[in-house]
Formats: C-alpha cells, sequence, structure tokens
C-alpha cells in the first residue's frame, strides 16, 4: 500500500489507511499531512484518525493546517461524533477562520445531547442567530414587495 503514497505530490494520500505510516511522516518532517489525516478520517476509526488529525491541526503551514481542519469537521460527518481532543482543539481555535466549517459540520453531525457544555451554547447561539436572520430577511422581503407594488401602481397611474 505504501508505493500508492507519494509524499512529494501528495498523490493516493486521500486513500491513507495506516496510522504507524502518518507516524513515521510527522517523524520525517513530510509535507501533505493535512491532506493525510483527511485519508484517516475516511478510511480508519475515529480512535485511530484524532491523535493525528489533532497533531496536522498544529502544523505551522496554514494550507496543511486547514486541511487537517477539514479532516476534524470530515470526522464529525461520518461518525457522528468526535473524541474530547478533537472537541478541545476545536473549542481553542474558535469558531472563525481556520476551525469556522469544521465546527458548523460538528454542530450539524453530533447530535446535540453528545455535545460538550461549549458547542451546545455555541449550537443554541447559532440557531437563535439563524432564526433571527431568518425572520429579518422575511420582513425585508415583504417591504421590499410592498414597495415594489407601491412604485408599481404610482407608474400605473402616471401613464
Amino acid at each position: 500500500m505504501a508505493s500508492e503514497w507519494n509524499w512529494e505530490s501528495g498523490e493516493g494520500l486521500l486513500g491513507m489507511d495506516d496510522p504507524a505510516e502518518v507516524d513515521t511522516a510527522f517523524e520525517r518532517g513530510e509535507g501533505h499531512l493535512g491532506t493525510t489525516v483527511i485519508g484517516l478520517a475516511f478510511n480508519c476509526s475515529l480512535e485511530e484518525a484524532s491523535p493525528r488529525i489533532v497533531r496536522a491541526m498544529q502544523l505551522p503551514d496554514l494550507a496543511q493546517r486547514g486541511f487537517a481542519f477539514t479532516a476534524a469537521g470530515t470526522a464529525a460527518r461520518l461518525n457522528g461524533e468526535l473524541t474530547p481532543e478533537l472537541y478541545a482543539t476545536l473549542r481553542a481555535e474558535g469558531h472563525r477562520g481556520i476551525a469556522e466549517d469544521a465546527i458548523d459540520d460538528t454542530l450539524t453531525f453530533v447530535p446535540f445531547p453528545q455535545l460538550p457544555p461549549w458547542f451546545k451554547r455555541r449550537w443554541v447561539f447559532v440557531a437563535v442567530r439563524n432564526k433571527l436572520e431568518g425572520w429579518w430577511l422575511r420582513s425585508a422581503d415583504a417591504v421590499g414587495d410592498a414597495v415594489g407594488d407601491a412604485w408599481k401602481a404610482l407608474r400605473g397611474r402616471r401613464s
């Protein structure tokens, strides 16, 4: 299987299913480790992938760190849960920037009762904000429609 993994180009790394190979790649300082942990999220158990995802979330290369956060979101989607270490790392990063999509995936795919307290508070905040935005947009549409109808009526009388 190792022959399918090209550490130079990153080709084949999304098929990674060997956590020991990833550990060795970390020790060698290989590139494409963020991409590799996405492969682990797809092909290994959450318990096997989690420590490597957390480690990749600390990489100095911003692009590879971004892929590691994508791996966390993928793990939440596939497993409907995350490990305490992944929750802690996502919380430390906060719901902004590089972690935003991973946190949104977690809030979407992990059942509410299984979320840790910080994520439950975040879930409530997001749900309330989305509801208020929906009301605001619907009222803005209604006002816009009423104004548009008034202009049409006004233009119709002038003709």
